[in-house]
């Protein structure tokens, strides 16, 4: 029994993963224009009545009054009336195209054997046959920072687009960061009884001990000139000094992200990065000082603390925008890779709870894409970017009109199809549902 079980399961496997999903696109040979669009550039902008140009998958032309006598007959001409275009949103720390099945660890490829990996790089273990992948494009979600999971030093993650034959062709940027997990710890309290403060106590010292030991690898890393024996871990954190990585920091409580800055601006770490701030908001004196930004923990979570409102991380948003910290939101969590489509309609709940309708747009756009370093080229539409984009017949931030028609990867009209849609066309076939 138990070993048709297995088999039965693997055959399960086997069909959902190396199923046939989208054919990548090819490249761009024709020059596309969009007419008629409202606009949204990324960057808090709206335009009416735009138009928006792009060759070779570089944006070439936006504006409002297109002439269309300028343009050759080979040019693909697509009319966006009363339709909304945007950026293609990109999601930070998300485990997509590292895992398939969670339930499954033969299709997980999250974490690395040991706790001290930051020579593990995510790229390599992406598989861009992933069924996954397909239904969350559908949502307009074109850019996506794969990370690894676990131990203290997770390894590094590395940027991707979604549409592509293997993980070279999707690469965006390779190795951008480091992800540390920084240690927890209940502040001693030695107006408690005995035992209870000896405990703390021995948190307390564990916590420094582990701390002390990140801080020794680190100035080790800094000193490391490569000329002595070949390391590879510290040959890896040798480029947070130079600002070429990124380090990031998963940190929920205040101590937590209080030290971690700390750290960072004794050692010269030149570009911290709090994941999750959890109690950012009790963080907003040492995030502004020195100038470090966000990736908010989802917003769609049960409150910190007893004493939070329930709508906490709602508000959590306007808070920062208010605070003028440049922040992005992530989906970490359960079901992290599967429910990523749902990243736009985190953005409009903050929308929802104080954030203005653009603001909430950047912070899946163009915040994202100047946290991870690639806004130079992705995160907003103008002129001399790629060319990643998507039009929407309604509020891409909002679920009830968020359908998106079509999407472009760097000027390439990708597949929308994916597995449920398949079965949804299907089954309304089969029962005579009218759609």
């Amino acid at each position: 029994m138990i070993k048709n079980i297995t088999i039965a399961l693997v055959l399960v496997v086997n069909s959902f993963v190396f199923s046939q999903r989208p054919t990548p696109a090819a490249e761009q040979k024709n020059e596309v224009v969009i007419k008629n669009a409202i606009l949204h550039v990324g960057n808090g902008k709206i335009i009416e009545n735009a138009f928006v140009v792009f060759d070779k998958g570089i944006i070439k032309e936006i504006g409002t009054q297109f002439n269309q006598a300028t343009v050759s007959a080979s040019t693909n001409i697509i009319d966006a009336s009363g339709k909304h275009v945007y950026p293609g949103i990109i999601a930070t720390n998300n485990s997509l195209g590292l895992t398939e099945i969670e339930a499954v660890r033969a299709t997980n490829d999250l974490y690395e054997v040991g706790s001290i990996n930051p020579n593990a790089n995510s790229s390599i273990a992406f598989f861009t046959d992933s069924k996954v992948i397909p239904t969350v494009r559908s949502n307009g979600i074109l850019v996506v920072q794969s990370t690894p999971r676990g131990g203290f030093i997770s390894g590094a993650s590395s940027i991707l687009n979604l549409d592509a034959w293997n993980y070279e062709d999707a690469l965006i940027k390779s190795a951008d960061g480091i992800h540390v997990n920084w240690p927890d710890i209940d502040s001693p309290n030695f107006n408690s009884d005995d035992k209870d403060a000896k405990e703390k106590s021995e948190k307390g010292n564990s916590y420094v001990k582990r701390i002390n030991s990140l801080i020794d690898l680190l100035l080790k890393a800094k000193n490391y000139s490569g000329t002595q024996e070949k390391d590879l871990k510290l040959e890896a954190l040798k480029g947070l000094f130079d600002g070429s990585k990124k380090l990031y920091v998963h940190a929920q409580r205040y101590n937590q992200i209080y030290d971690a800055i700390s750290m960072c601006k004794k050692l010269e770490i030149v570009s911290p990065v709090i994941v999750g701030g959890a109690e950012s908001k009790k963080a907003i004196s040492i995030l502004k000082k020195f100038n470090v930004p966000v990736m908010l923990q989802r917003a769609h979570s049960l409150p910190p603390n007893a004493d939070a409102d329930i709508d906490y991380f709602y508000k959590l948003p306007a808070l920062l925008q208010k605070e003028g910290i440049l922040f992005c939101l992530q989906y970490e969590g359960d079901m992290e890779a599967m429910g990523l489509r749902n990243l736009p309609f985190l953005a409009g709940t903050a929308m929802a709870y104080g954030l203005e309708p653009e603001q909430a747009l950047c912070a899946i756009t163009i915040n994202a894409a100047k946290i991870i370093g690639i806004d130079k080229k992705y995160g907003s539409i103008e002129v001399g970017k790629s060319a990643t984009l998507f039009i929407s017949t309604g509020n891409a931030l909002d679920m009830m009109t968020n359908n998106v028609e079509q999407a472009f990867i760097d000027g390439r009209t990708i597949d929308l199809n994916n597995h449920q849609k398949e079965l949804y066309h299907r089954y309304s076939q089969k029962y005579g549902i009218k759609h």
